[in-house]
């Protein structure tokens, strides 16, 4: 996968999978093998892990959307720079900018290193 459009596609099937919370459909965008990185914590996760943090939002976030700011692909992955959206658990909306780094090897996902304000994540986990 190297075009500028099988990049889109891969992005917007990955969005679109967390924002209806398919999660099969969420781990058919990756290699087994893909590390999660978040900038928080410096740790990567791995996809199971992912997986899991993905069904915990789930429970804590309905109405999920991804308004992509900008994306630009480069060979081997792609940059993307969102805000997700949607509403808690107690009504109230949330808004969470974020940026992603992608590395993608033959139309998977092998590599993601995701940059947000871990002090809004705080909401998600009020009950």
């Amino acid at each position: 996968m190297s075009s500028t459009d099988d990049m889109n596609m891969l992005a917007d099937r990955v969005m679109r999978a967390i924002e209806t919370g398919d999660l099969d459909a969420i781990a058919a965008c990756y290699e087994p093998e893909a590390r999660i990185w978040h900038n928080f914590d410096e740790v990567a996760q791995t996809l199971g892990e992912n997986l899991r943090t993905m069904e915990w939002i789930k429970g804590r976030l309905s109405n999920r959307k991804y308004e992509i700011i900008a994306r630009h692909a480069f060979p081997g992955g792609y940059v993307q720079q969102h805000v997700l959206t949607g509403t808690l658990n107690s009504g109230k909306p949330f808004r969470m900018p974020a940026c992603l780094v992608v590395q993608v090897r033959d139309g998977k996902i092998t590599r993601l290193d995701e940059y947000l304000d871990a002090g809004q994540t705080k909401a998600l986990a009020l009950k």
